[in-house]
């Protein structure tokens, strides 16, 4: 019971710590006070005193000095009512009169008439204080109700995202362990798009009705502080536990009310809601990584539509926000048809150009370049690498074809295909419309297959390779060494190249088992009829190596990086004028 009172209006509470204006210290409240003592003394003895004091030859009775001391003291009570408000004001015109008789006295008893402008200036005193001291009120009323709007949210009432960041901010400065729920109410969206809006509205403040109840009365344990954040998106702050545990529990009374009807407009509505939390400071040491990780845990809890609504932040769902987050983009991408392709150059070993390859690149919305080391995997993971690698097939072919016509150069255009790609119904229909629309002719066409496609579905996947051949298409072994190698099926693998992975090519000059890896690759290509292409090559010295050891083709850094169409276009014409 105790608990609970200290609980009680626990959000108004924390509401009004948030939006109070910062007041004086009390210290200047009482300095100010003893300056007006001090003064209010000097005044009197001035006032009665007939000595002079002589300045520059000048006699100056002592008494002209008083009118300094009452400015100053004029000035305290006026900074005390502005400052201190209420207690100030009663503090400064309760001095004020007991000011006054003791002027009038001696005025009257003293026949001191030079106090009589004194009388006056503390009559103008009173009706100074008295005016700053209402028009205070009135603007801190003011003041009131636009920093409670400024915390509150104006549906539900409840504090909104500013006053949970506030409050994020004061506890993580204390250094105060806290963990933050962000909520999500399931299938909000469906109850404005059939019921309306205002329906909608009144379930928003229905649910926050029952959630501010257990704030309030302190019934989880814990202390806590709900907010609405926005749309049908809450957080929810908890204090003062001492195991995850504690959290969970608090949670799921939140989770609980919920299962209780709500009746609206004489419809039943039964609600449920996704909890994802973070705690500082283990999860998280920032106000924004808090909100980012308790979403994160929220949004992973509404991705697998779990029975189990609650769930804590890990960081593998980071990973999993990040999927899901490139995943977006890359639809988007898909969509608008903003996927582009660079081309990069492959020589022969006299450094004459044999080619390009076609690779796949991305942008962001905002234009910023997103690495393919980030994009392709999440595009193979949700199953479209097959939608980018044609999209870059198409766009690359049209511009191939335009320039084997423009310069009548008689090279290579290597495009990846990937093991799904390969398996659709209509891949060949696909690889026979990009020829006959871009004019390229097909054997300056080369498909580049990962090793993966030997053991996923095999005999299909030959039967395709057999049909691209005898369309006049050239096939490529992409990544070789790095995946299921077989020497049998490698046998019935009707390629032409070997393309050695950039891993083994890195390692080459620093390691002999390396170099004789290589060696042997290559080996073994030219005794099974391939040309061997190395990829990756960065450094002169691994050109020299690669000679040594008999390969075939270079391509790489060290002799060119991936290019736009233009720059591609230039290379192509300097090697034909040659």
């Amino acid at each position: 019971m105790k608990r609970n009172q200290e609980s009680r209006k626990n959000i108004e509470k924390t509401l009004s710590r948030l939006s109070s204006r910062k007041k004086a210290p009390n210290s200047v409240y009482v300095v100010l006070l003893l300056l007006y003592i001090i003064a209010a003394v000097i005044i009197r003895v001035m006032a009665t005193s007939k000595s002079v004091v002589n300045i520059l030859g000048a006699s100056i009775p002592f008494y002209s000095f008083a009118g300094i001391f009452s400015a100053l003291s004029e000035i305290c009570v006026i900074f005390m009512t502005f400052y201190f408000q209420k207690k100030g004001y009663f503090t400064a015109l309760g001095l004020l009169i007991i000011q006054l008789p003791l002027v009038l006295s001696g005025i009257i008893f003293h026949h001191n008439i030079g106090s009589l402008p004194g009388v006056f200036s503390n009559l103008l005193a009173i009706i100074a204080i008295t005016i700053i001291y209402f028009n205070n009120k009135q603007v801190d009323a003011y003041q009131k109700e636009l920093s409670d709007q400024a915390v509150t949210d104006q549906l539900t009432k409840l504090p909104n995202r500013f006053a949970c960041s506030r409050l994020l901010l004061a506890l993580i400065e204390k250094g105060e362990r806290f963990a933050l729920a962000s909520i999500d109410i399931n299938g909000f969206k469906g109850i404005n798009d059939t019921m309306g809006f205002e329906t909608g509205n009144a379930v928003l403040c229905e649910i926050a009705s029952r959630w501010k109840t257990i704030a309030d009365t302190g019934i989880t344990g814990t202390q806590d502080f709900i907010t609405r954040l926005s749309g049908d998106e809450f957080g929810l702050i908890i204090r003062d536990y001492q195991t995850d545990k504690d959290i969970v529990n608090t949670i799921k009374q939140y989770e609980a009310v919920l299962q209780n009807r709500l009746t609206i407009d004489n419809c039943d509505l039964y609600i449920t809601a996704s909890f994802g939390y973070a705690e500082f400071p283990v999860d998280a040491e920032t106000r924004d990584s808090v909100f980012s990780y308790a979403d994160a845990a929220m949004h992973e809890v509404k991705r697998t539509n779990s029975s189990n609504h609650i769930l804590r932040f890990t960081p593998d769902l980071l990973k999993i926000e990040h999927t899901i987050e490139v995943e977006g983009k890359i639809r988007a991408a898909l969509e608008k048809e903003t996927i582009y392709f660079n081309l990069q150059p492959q020589f022969d070993m006299d450094h004459k150009l044999r080619g390009f390859e076609a690779l796949a690149r991305m942008k962001d919305a905002d234009g910023t370049n997103i690495s393919p080391g980030e994009f392709i995997p999440v595009a193979e993971k949700v199953g479209l690498v097959d939608k980018v690698d044609g999209m870059v097939f198409r766009k690359a072919a049209m511009f191939f074809g335009e320039l084997l016509r423009k310069t009548g150069a008689d090279i290579m255009l290597s495009v990846n295909v990937s093991v799904r790609h390969l398996m659709k119904n209509d891949f060949l229909d696909e690889i026979r419309n990009v020829l006959q629309s871009s004019g390229v002719p097909a054997k300056n066409l080369e498909i580049e297959i990962t090793e993966s496609i030997m053991i996923d579905s095999v005999d299909k996947a030959l039967q395709y390779i057999d049909e691209l051949k005898a369309m006049g298409v050239q096939i490529a072994i992409d990544d070789f060494g790095t995946g299921y190698s077989s020497l049998s099926y490698l046998n019935r693998f009707p390629a032409h190249l070997l393309k050695v992975d950039k891993s083994f090519i890195d390692k080459m000059n620093t390691s002999e088992s390396s170099r004789q890896y290589v060696s042997a690759i290559i080996s073994i290509g030219h005794i099974m009829g391939f040309d061997v292409i190395a990829e990756g090559v960065e450094e002169a010295e691994q050109v020299d190596t690669l000679k040594e050891i008999g390969c075939d083709f270079i391509q790489g850094f060290v002799w060119g990086r991936p290019l736009m169409p233009d720059a591609a276009e230039k290379i192509v014409i300097d090697s034909v004028s040659r």
